[in-house]
């Protein structure tokens, strides 16, 4: 008799010790961080996992020290069926409700995707085609079908494909997450261009010579071309204005390779100069009949208040900034300077 009452009281004794081992072990899943390591990872959880699944997914990830306990808890909340799907990242430094409720809200890894001023709309069409997690919704060589989803209209022409869709994507950083689309990134920042370049048509100064933002647009690429020094751009767009205004060729260098299309080289030749193209400001009269490039919003701004000037001639002097001269004898003394002597 005496045996058994030991027994039962070992027994007791034991089951006292094992709900202390286990509410200690619970008090500290509670309080302290979810995991050991200090590194942050990302993973995915596909749709319809269970909280088993997402439990013992982050346990092989060294991303939760307690399954079990976190699958528990999950139940007893009553929030197991709301974890979201998609990629998260992880901080084993959370603690379990911090994790739960990231989880739930579904936070979304995001990456980032820098669209570039001063290249082509294809360029950058071509960039965002072929981001990772990116889901590829465009067929970036159908240019009817890129018109239609960006309602631009106009003529294809063969040696200039993009043309018409040049020009119309604002070039900053844009964010996505995976399984987003190339089309999405696409439409915001087409989006984007066009709210900004309303806004600065907006607000723009009185007597420029553009009849619509269109043309605007369309200056603001060559001056996105002409210069990557960010403080000349205005007196840049003041010269190309002002020649403008007098009826004088803009006479720019990237409109003619824009021309050249395909065949450019890295050279203009002399008889680039001389070959009439829609293009070659050379030869034309004002503006060619689109962009060549994205603009910047410091460009389109520039372009919308040009500085005042009584310069009407520039050259690059090195370093990204140009000499500027009021008349012929002094620009061809510059160029003598910074580019034939070099």
């Amino acid at each position: 008799m005496r045996i058994l009452k030991r027994l039962v009281l070992m027994g007791f004794v034991l089951s006292l010790i094992a709900i202390g081992v286990l509410v200690w072990q619970w008090n500290g899943f509670l309080s302290h961080p979810i995991a050991n390591s200090t590194t942050k990872k990302i993973i995915e959880i596909t749709p319809g996992s269970s909280a088993n699944k997402v439990a013992r997914q982050l346990h092989k990830q060294a991303l939760l020290k307690s399954p079990t306990f976190f699958s528990w808890y999950l139940r007893y909340l009553g929030k197991h069926t709301q974890i979201k799907a998609g990629e998260i990242e992880i901080d084993p430094q959370w603690s379990v409700d911090t994790l739960i409720d990231k989880l739930i809200e579904g936070q979304a890894v995001l990456y980032p995707v820098a669209l570039i001023a001063g290249q082509t709309i294809q360029e950058n069409l071509q960039m965002i085609h072929s981001l990772p997690k990116i889901k590829q919704e465009l067929d970036i060589s159908d240019i009817t079908g890129l018109q239609s989803l960006l309602n631009i209209k106009g003529r294809l022409d063969s040696k200039y494909p993009y043309a018409n869709l040049e020009g119309w994507l604002l070039p900053e950083t844009y964010y996505y997450q995976s399984g987003d689309s190339d089309k999405q990134i696409v439409l915001r920042a087409y989006q984007s261009m066009k709210m900004k370049l309303d806004q600065a048509w907006s607000t723009r100064d009185k007597n420029l010579p553009f009849k619509t933002p269109y043309e605007a647009l369309i200056m603001a690429s060559i001056v996105e071309k002409e210069t990557g020094f960010a403080p000349e751009r205005p007196k840049i767009a003041g010269v190309f204005i002002k020649r403008m205004k007098i009826g004088m060729r803009l006479q720019t260098d990237p409109t003619v390779i824009y021309g050249i299309g395909q065949e450019y080289d890295g050279n203009i030749r002399k008889r680039d100069l001389l070959k009439t193209t829609a293009y070659n400001t050379y030869k034309i009269n004002g503006l060619p009949p689109t962009p060549i490039a994205l603009p910047s919003k410091e460009a389109i701004d520039a372009v919308m208040h040009p500085e005042k000037t009584k310069a009407l001639y520039f050259v690059a002097k090195g370093g990204g900034e140009h000499h500027f001269s009021n008349t012929l004898i002094e620009h061809n003394q510059a160029v003598n300077k910074y580019l034939l002597k070099r």
